[in-house]
């Protein structure tokens, strides 16, 4: 007989989506360091880097406040992720003109390595989520 504590873990399914998202950016990140590494040379490795770190960092910060926030009431949660997102997008336009200035990177390679990381990091957190067993009811 299987002990039913593990499916009454209501944080399961975002530790768990967390997990599989930060393992498919480290698959990205390695596959995507070859690709544009072989292409670009050093400033698509640059790229990759950067990419990598804003797209999946901007994904699992996210994910990473809903869980700090999982014992405090929904409205809390709310505040806090919507701050978040507000935060995280002020920080972003900045870096952004910050980044404009430079060349040590190949525009390329950060683009398309920061939306696929975004599109993996989403899509390994769904399947995380929805995969995922725990009871609906105590």
């Amino acid at each position: 007989m299987r002990d039913t504590e593990e499916f009454l873990d209501q944080r399961l399914p975002i530790t768990r989506a967390l997990k599989i998202a930060a393992g498919a950016l480290v698959a990205l990140t390695l596959i995507s360091l070859m690709a544009w590494g072989a292409a670009r040379e050093l400033p698509g490795i640059w790229g990759v880097l950067m990419g990598v770190a804003i797209g999946g960092g901007f994904v699992l910060a996210t994910a990473a406040t809903v869980l700090a926030t999982s014992n405090s009431t929904p409205s809390m949660t709310m505040a806090v992720v919507l701050g978040g997102w507000l935060v995280k997008m002020v920080v972003l336009i900045l870096l952004f003109v910050w980044l404009r200035g430079f060349d040590f990177y190949d525009n390329t390679a950060f683009g398309v390595t920061t939306l696929a990381a975004l599109v993996v990091a989403l899509t390994a957190e769904a399947w995380g989520v929805i995969t995922s067993r725990t009871a609906y009811l105590s």
